[in-house]
């Protein structure tokens, strides 16, 4: 089981944003790049390190260890392997707080909320109105499963879903899910 030790934070922001026209990392709304509002976030939640994954998109971002994926094409689970990797190997991170980079609505409230419920479980997913979405917190106990099953553009959803122990958090009182997938 986790302990309540340190919690790291997974960015997830390699992909080209096909759907939305560019890649979505620097994009600025309300004034500051969602890359950064999404550091933010984590770092406000208590995150540390907090571990960026890039990829179509290559810039510095202040406060997060920039992780680069040259495979970012593949699809997301590339970046979660990347990422999950890169923090198994230079972090003790008990646990991480894995979230997309198109997340405006995501709130520190919210990470505070799945961290704070995921002390005892090995997984625990944020939930926003009873449907199950980003960001999730999985123990590292979970890493090299997750490494394993991480394929296209399906991260450790098989996982979380073959996983019975999974702590689903509702956050739809405090936050917004809606990934921003359109200008």
């Amino acid at each position: 089981m986790p302990s309540s030790g340190s919690v790291a934070g997974l960015v997830l922001a390699a992909g080209s944003g096909s759907r939305f026209g560019q890649p979505k990392a620097p994009v600025v709304i309300g004034g500051e790049r969602l890359v950064d509002r999404a550091v933010r976030v984590l770092v406000e939640a208590g995150c540390d390190p907090v571990v960026v994954v890039l990829g179509a998109w290559v810039g510095h971002v202040e406060g997060a260890d920039v992780v680069v994926n040259d495979a970012w094409p593949e699809g997301m689970g590339s970046s979660l392997r990347t990422g999950l990797a890169h923090l198994r190997d230079a972090s003790d991170a008990d646990r991480a707080v894995i979230t997309l980079v198109d997340l405006p609505g995501l709130t520190t409230t919210a990470v505070e909320r799945l961290i704070n419920s995921s002390t005892d479980a090995p997984a625990a997913q944020c939930t926003y109105h009873g449907e199950r979405g980003h960001p999730v917190c999985l123990a590292r106990t979970l890493w090299d499963e997750a490494i394993d099953v991480a394929r296209g553009d399906e991260g450790a959803r098989r996982l979380l879903r073959e996983h019975a122990d999974v702590v689903l958090v509702e956050v739809g009182d405090m936050a917004d899910g809606a990934d921003l997938d359109l200008p």
